[in-house]
């Protein structure tokens, strides 16, 4: 009852949870995904065409950080879904990882549902999707969401001018990011997949960044279990996303109790800002040659991580409900 009874209150006081008008123009955001090893990318994706739809953000791209054959076509079938099947998506066509989901959802999502983009050679590589869209943004506009492996931004950093911008990588981040929100890292120490799995690229982004860097790290979204509400919701029929959370629950004990949610608090801090549910612990990550991360109190202060404000369990009452977004609604 307490739970519930703060969750309202929240509501009342969260910019979004109300039916109050949308004075700023919508947030430009790049969303950079492994969308794959896990499926909670495919709960955060669908949040973030639920801001769309509701006017808080535009989806200016969607990027893969891993590379097996199929990834852009996933990206595309859920972009379809939510009516933005023209969405730009890239992928790393060089150097990036190929780890894919072990429960085959994304086959399922491929042979089930439309999407335009077959293979991943139908898409460029994902730094240039980046340059070109950065390139076009107003000047600290865009904020990064990126929910899996830093290799994308690695390699954005140390690109060259081109012909969509005259400036290097680590410039034109500088000119264009607003921020870098990133679902990675456990704090204040210790070691998670998204930054161990490519640790080069992990220290090289965090150690050259040049904007506002916040981390949501494993430690939020340990506590926060969703997707019951979305499978046993029998008025959703044929939906991709409810298909990854029917397919995936049951076949682990672990989620018997719903999925847990690294992904899905990033886009929501990103969306939505921290205040109502976290506080922030300002510093800079040191990550070791294996991807551990250790985290420096006396660092630059432009790095910040989460701390818990409210229990998790307002923010898992807050995610159930976006992740059952359909396509034209309007999510709060």
């Amino acid at each position: 009852m307490f739970n519930k009874l703060l969750f309202i209150i929240l509501c009342i006081s969260f910019a979004g949870c109300g039916s109050e008008q949308k004075s700023a123009p919508p947030q430009p955001i790049i969303f950079d995904s492994d969308m794959g090893p896990d499926y909670d990318d495919v709960g955060a994706i669908t949040m973030l065409h639920g801001y769309a739809d509701s006017g808080y953000i535009n989806i200016l791209a969607t990027v893969a950080s891993t590379r097996y054959e199929g990834v852009a076509a996933v990206m595309n079938v859920l972009n379809t879904y939510f009516n933005r099947q023209n969405i730009p998506i890239g992928i790393p066509k060089q150097n990036g990882l190929t780890l894919r989901d072990w429960q085959h959802w994304t086959d399922t999502l491929i042979r089930n549902y439309p999407h335009q983009i077959k293979t991943n050679n139908e898409v460029p590589d994902a730094v240039e999707v980046y340059r070109k869209t950065l390139a076009s943004q107003p000047d600290t506009s865009v904020i990064i969401v990126t929910t899996g492996f830093l290799t994308n931004l690695a390699n954005l950093l140390r690109s060259q001018p081109d012909n969509y911008s005259s400036l290097d990588g680590v410039a034109l981040v500088k000119q264009k990011v607003k921020q870098l929100v990133s679902m990675g890292g456990r704090f204040p120490e210790g070691k998670e997949f998204n930054l161990d799995q490519d640790a080069a690229s992990s220290r090289y982004v965090f150690s050259n960044w040049p904007t506002k860097v916040l981390f949501s790290g494993f430690e939020i979204g340990d506590k926060i279990k969703v997707g019951l509400p979305l499978i046993h919701n029998h008025q959703i029929q044929s939906s991709p996303v409810k298909n990854v959370f029917s397919i995936c629950i049951p076949m682990a004990a672990e989620d018997s109790a719903g999925r847990k949610s690294w992904d899905e608090t990033a886009v929501l801090v990103a969306v939505k800002g921290y205040a109502s549910f976290y506080k922030l612990h300002q510093g800079q990550i040191v990550i070791a040659e294996d991807g551990s991360n250790t985290w420096d109190d006396n660092g630059s202060h432009s790095q910040a991580y989460l701390e818990e404000a409210v229990s998790s369990d307002v923010v898992q009452s807050y995610i159930n409900d976006l992740i059952q977004h359909q396509p034209g609604g309007n999510k709060k």
